[in-house]
């Protein structure tokens, strides 16, 4: 279910609501019991739980090569580098 937010333009009290989709708005403010009480426009928020696709999709995947180890000598043109 979706969380709105709502504000009353008289007592200017800011209260989320968890709503279904088919509710209607509600249209008495719950602090002053003014008519002003209005659905606000915000960000939506979601949140993911249980495996998820980050998870099962990108985690253990194939990963960059790595580099080849670094030579004792620093120039790698020594014999014991090889």
């Amino acid at each position: 279910m979706p969380i709105y937010e709502y504000q009353c333009d008289d007592c200017k009290t800011r209260n989320e609501h968890l709503q279904k989709l088919s509710d209607a708005p509600i249209a008495v403010c719950p602090a002053c019991g003014s008519a002003q009480y209005r659905k606000l426009i915000s960000a939506a928020g979601f949140q993911l739980k249980g495996s998820g696709w980050y998870a099962t999709d990108f985690k253990g995947g194939a990963s960059a090569p790595s580099e080849p180890a670094a030579h004792s000598c620093g120039t790698g043109g020594c014999g014991s580098c090889h």
